[in-house]
């Protein structure tokens, strides 16, 4: 079995806060060495000096080898205590400026070690830290609770502090699981809502469409009247039109469920040049610039374009009277772009033209756009005019449109 290669330093962070405290530790042991005794063993008067700091550097590779740094401290400590009781002034001084009697890096190794040995392992090794530095069968008031605070309390609290953050971290998880989950429910709410609204959609104002086409068809070849006929076949196809529409919009509101059989209209979407024409017959200048081949893209799409058009050319008529337009349709292989901008206002609009409207015509437009996978823009233009547009992609991957528009083929 392979065993597991640490990091030798698993971030800055952790580098600066091992390098920080064995420096530290370095130079407060060193500080003790020079104001208080020596050490008078066989080793040296720097024997406990040379000990202590070992302890220190070893503080730096504690996430490489934390097994080797626990096991130098334990036989640091037991060093210690060794000489304490059977070769006094060897390793220890015999009247030490610290109280402690283990290493003094103790509390920062135990610290960190909570972070890289498991729990059980970790309260071993802080069990035989606190026996040696606070001698049980020797109490007293000098040693025991300096022991006790270099050995027990470390680990402590940094127990503490892991659970803290292990609680913080589950309550941010479960925070941010249950948004996702709500986020979900919203979503389901919401297509459960438009199958509901496709389905009445379907059922009800569908067949009411195609009475009123067959009624219009009827009427047309049975009066005898011309302009009977003619209101009535204007009646039929603006019919077939809207029929045609609802049901390309059920099939994008059921995310490409089935919307039952389908038979095409023969007529075509709307055409933007029609539109341009109506606007210029009641006075608005309107110029029309189409590039590219609008077989590029799907009726649906196409439709959705012919709508923004209209209803932009609308507004125009409601709110800017005098304003001149510029309608732009560019078809290429990745969809439709459209654009409609209108010059500032020359006058006043009319208070009752402006005033008939709902207000919710630009909203409608973005969520239609939306609802066919495009990007809608609105808004004002350079010189006080007005720009509305929509990058619109070559169809509408639904059912129906993948059976019926011949733009989705081989796409």
């Amino acid at each position: 079995m392979t065993s597991i290669r640490r990091p030798m330093w698993p971030s800055r962070a952790d580098t600066f806060w091992l390098f920080l405290p064995a420096a530290a530790f370095t130079g407060l042991n060193v500080l003790y060495h020079v104001l208080g005794d020596r050490t008078t063993g066989a080793l040296g008067p720097a024997a406990g000096l040379v000990l202590q700091i070992c302890c220190d550097l070893a503080l730096v590779l504690l996430f490489r080898f934390p097994a080797l740094v626990a096991g130098t401290l334990v036989a640091a400590a037991f060093a210690m205590l060794g000489s304490d009781l059977f070769a006094p002034g060897l390793l220890v001084p015999v009247h030490p400026v610290a109280l402690m009697t283990v290493p003094t890096i103790t509390p920062v190794v135990l610290a960190q070690l909570v972070r890289v040995l498991d729990r059980r392992t970790v309260l071993w090794l802080t069990g035989i830290l606190a026996v040696v530095a606070t001698r049980p069968w020797e109490p007293s008031w000098s040693v025991t609770p300096f022991g006790l605070l270099s050995t027990v309390l470390p680990v402590v609290i940094t127990f503490y502090v892991e659970a803290r953050k292990q609680l913080l971290r589950s309550l941010r998880d479960r925070a941010e699981r249950a948004e996702r989950e709500q986020h979900l429910l919203a979503e389901q709410a919401g297509a459960e809502e438009r199958r509901r609204l496709a389905g009445e959609m379907h059922d009800v104002v569908t067949h009411r469409l195609s009475l009123m086409v067959l009624h219009a068809g009827a009427l047309g070849v049975t009066s005898a009247d011309p302009a009977v006929r003619t209101a009535a076949e204007d009646i039929r196809r603006e019919g077939a039109l809207a029929l045609d529409e609802l049901r390309d919009l059920v099939g994008v509101l059921r995310n490409g469920a089935e919307a039952g059989p389908r038979t095409l209209s023969p007529e075509a979407p709307g055409d933007p040049a029609r539109l341009v024409e109506e606007s210029r017959s009641v006075g608005v200048p309107t110029e029309l610039a189409v590039d590219g081949d609008p077989a590029q893209v799907s009726p649906t799409v196409a439709r959705t374009a012919y709508r923004l058009v209209q209803e932009a050319l609308t507004n125009v008529r409601k709110h800017a009277p005098g304003a001149t337009v510029a309608v732009s349709l560019r078809y290429h292989p990745g969809g439709l772009d459209v654009s409609v901008d209108s010059t500032a206002a020359a006058r006043p609009p009319d208070p009752a033209l402006a005033g008939s409207g709902s207000g919710a015509g630009l909203a409608g437009l973005r969520q239609r756009v939306e609802l066919v996978g495009g990007r809608f823009t609105a808004g004002p233009a350079p010189g006080g005019g007005f720009r509305v547009g929509a990058i619109l992609p070559p169809y509408v991957p639904t059912a129906e449109g993948t059976r019926c528009d011949p733009g989705a083929r081989g796409r």
